[in-house]
């Protein structure tokens, strides 16, 4: 036999073998899960070859998308409207498959924020969640509070050009927390980290719309779209600026013009990221960046849903939003809040759990079954993926009642126990257990410091030019903006 034949029979087994794989993690795999939940009682929609229902959760989502709404709070078959319509025909628990990807469906995003905090597993979780910690914990929220307050009073500077005048505040809130998270976590403004945010927002939109798209297995990295090749682009452009950051730190320290790597959260990774003393608490290069687009992105988008919702819910119940007034300026009457302050606002705090109830940024939460494992009394397969929907549990009214899509933040008023009736497990904005955001001091109390101020100086309405169309582009954002029409409570002689 000749080395050309040779060569032939070797490319003829190879292309086979390579076959076999494909067809196993396409079609045989994916059929075999789908027999063993089914047998267990679990149901869902069937499975579809390479694409699995990923072309029909993309269609249902494109009608909900041009589908007009009313003013109403009810927004879960406008979100997720697969998920909406599954539940409805196979009940709380179901499979669907997100390409030949099984997920079990209860009650790529690595590009955005690569493999941090949010995304990671096991051990790297682990020592990324104790380095987080000490960033967040109390002395640190005690250092960040007069640098978000300073942001406020530059946003609420803006907007005294728009007295008696509609005002966008979706992005005015995105200047806000963006400007709020490159002082505290980065110790820069917001103009000289302008070029990441953008760069962020980018490759939000790309990993948002291609979110539902499958690529054929072993071909994808041969064959890639322009919006594949632009989210690379966009990723090493990001890497290149917080690199830049990163040395900038690094060479103040060398040259004696400092002596340490700084108090914030960069200061702190790249001290994790250089410390030769205890190599188990060392991280890479990598996690030192996917760390800070976590932050950026997490830090930014998710308190910035948060107070647009809740400027558009106060806006549209003004007796809620003279109550909080009232509250505010019974606490600390016209100067700025302080951290004691805070703490004693409990209309506030009632009102931001009813609106991340209503309105939760991120609804969904994500974990890997790695092993074989039971969940409750099912037996789960390994590589699936456990998908639990918040906003599914947020609007269940077998849970919160038949006023479960109103506005009704007193049902907080004995804590979250007693207005689940201590199912604390069907409220979750900010995750749960070990795995609560680590963020979610930081969070509310930038919102609450933000609502204060505005409390202070403003009354606000709906502005008749507002559309109302919850979307997800990864968090839950307004489609058109929140418009609102602001009145001085101050005037000036």
């Amino acid at each position: 036999m000749g080395i050309l034949e040779s060569f032939i029979i070797l490319l003829f087994f190879s292309l086979c073998f390579y076959l076999v794989k494909v067809l196993d993690k396409l079609w045989w795999t994916p059929i075999r899960i789908q027999y063993l939940m089914n047998a267990q009682g679990i149901k869902g929609p069937s499975y579809r070859f390479i694409y699995g229902n990923t072309r029909e959760i993309s269609n249902k989502k494109n009608k909900a998308m041009e589908r007009t709404m009313h003013l109403s709070h009810d927004i879960f078959s406008k979100v997720q409207p697969h998920i909406h319509d599954w539940i409805k025909i196979y009940g709380n628990n179901f499979l669907n498959w997100y390409g030949p990807e099984p997920q079990l469906c209860k009650g790529y995003a690595k590009k955005l924020l690569g493999d941090g905090l949010v995304t990671s597993e096991g051990e790297k979780w682990s020592k990324l969640r104790k380095l987080a910690n000490h960033t967040f914990h109390g002395e640190s929220l005690k250092r960040m509070f007069p640098l978000m307050v300073a942001g406020v009073e530059v946003m609420l500077g803006r907007w005294k050009h728009y007295e008696g005048k509609e005002i966008e505040v979706f992005e005015e809130f995105r200047l806000l927390t963006s400007e709020v998270i490159s002082r505290t976590a980065f110790g820069n403004s917001y103009l000289e980290g302008k070029n990441i945010f953008e760069m962020m927002m980018k490759l939000t939109l790309l990993t948002s719309r291609n979110f539902t798209k499958i690529r054929f297995p072993g071909i994808s990295k041969f064959l890639k779209t322009s919006e594949e090749k632009d989210s690379e682009k966009l990723e090493r452009g990001i890497h290149s600026v917080i690199m830049a950051m990163v040395k900038n730190r690094e060479n103040k320290v060398l040259t004696g013009e400092v002596d340490n790597f700084g108090s914030d959260f960069l200061g702190f990774l790249v001290k994790a990221h250089q410390d030769d003393a205890d190599m188990d608490s060392r991280i890479s290069v990598e996690d030192l960046v996917d760390e800070c687009k976590t932050f950026y992105f997490a830090g930014q988008e998710t308190t910035n849903s948060l107070l647009a919702w809740t400027v558009a819910l106060l806006a549209i119940h003004t007796d809620w939003q003279e109550k909080a007034r009232k509250e505010v300026l019974q606490s600390f009457g016209q100067r700025n809040p302080n951290q004691d302050d805070i703490g004693t606002l409990k209309t506030m705090t009632m009102i931001i759990n009813e609106s991340l109830r209503l309105y939760p940024p991120v609804f969904s939460l994500v974990r890997s079954v790695g092993r074989e494992g039971r969940v409750g009394k099912l037996n789960v397969p390994p590589n699936t993926k456990l998908y639990i929907t918040n906003l599914a549990l947020h609007h269940d009214p077998q849970i919160w009642g038949e006023d479960v899509n109103h506005f009704r933040p007193e049902r907080f008023s004995e804590g979250v126990g007693r207005a689940t009736n201590k199912n604390t497990a069907a409220y979750f904005p900010f995750g749960m257990g070990p795995r609560t955001c680590v963020g979610l001091n930081f969070g509310t109390n930038e919102a609450k410091i933000a609502l204060s101020m505005i409390l202070q100086r403003y009354s606000f309405t709906l502005s008749p030019s507002y559309i109302h169309s919850p979307y997800q582009l990864l968090t839950l954002r307004p489609q058109h903006g929140v418009q609102i029409v602001l009145s001085s409570l101050y005037k000036e002689d």
